[in-house]
């Protein structure tokens, strides 16, 4: 199952996959162009979870709408969120979440001036 969101993630433009932390075990997905990490994957406590960037109004909405969003384990509480997959959050709903996570850290264009 973890791999199944790891290639979801994957198929986002410009991706990859890393595993910065504790000897493989939390698969980070980061975009290619910045390096920025959108989606850490890893398993807690007997679930599959998910970290994810989210604006603030939503990661609120998120966590009163779904058992399975909580704030995030071990990061900023209120710009990340933790999904708990087989929990009452469809792969529509989590596939939404990865998405607006990708869309939030992608490389921002320059303005001219």
């Amino acid at each position: 199952m973890i791999n199944y969101y790891i290639n979801k993630c994957l198929s986002f433009e410009n991706t990859y996959l890393d595993y910065p932390f504790d000897q493989g075990l939390w698969a980070a997905i980061r975009h290619k162009d910045n390096k920025k990490i959108f989606a850490l994957i890893y398993e807690r406590q007997g679930n599959i979870c998910i970290n994810f960037k989210n604006d603030p109004q939503w990661g609120m909405l998120w966590r009163e709408s779904f058992e399975a969003v909580t704030p995030a384990y071990h990061m900023n509480k209120e710009h990340w969120s933790t999904v708990i997959i087989g929990k009452d959050a469809t792969e529509e709903n989590i596939t939404d979440m990865l998405y607006a996570s990708y869309l939030l850290t992608q490389k921002k264009p320059r303005k001219s001036k």
